[in-house]
């Protein structure tokens, strides 16, 4: 389901999925997707509200997607051997993440 958030980074309110919810000292915190703007946000609890009537409606500008047949990579050091070699991992790390939205702008 869509939400509205609030986000500290734009100064508006925004159109969102929620992703996860944690417990904080203050409250609840949300992890939410922001699909007009692509981009993951932290809000908190009091900053969300439900979307209304025709405002739902309307499609997301941003799609979550994955690159086909794309695996992440990472480097692994054995300090043992003094090697590195390029291996497959789990997720993709900050530094390649940074370096794809480069290469998009």
């Amino acid at each position: 389901q869509v939400y509205v958030v609030f986000s500290e980074e734009l100064k508006c309110w925004c159109r969102a999925l929620v992703e996860s919810v944690w417990h904080q000292a203050d409250g609840y915190q949300l992890r939410c997707f922001l699909v007009d703007y692509a981009k993951h946000c932290s809000v908190a609890s009091e900053n969300i509200r439900v979307l209304a009537g025709a405002f739902a409606k309307i499609p997301p500008r941003a799609k979550k997607c994955r690159l086909h047949c794309t695996k992440p990579l990472t480097l692994h050091i054995d300090y043992c051997e003094n090697t590195a070699k390029i291996g497959p991992a789990k997720r993709w790390d900050a530094a390649a993440i940074q370096h794809f939205r480069e290469l998009l702008e």
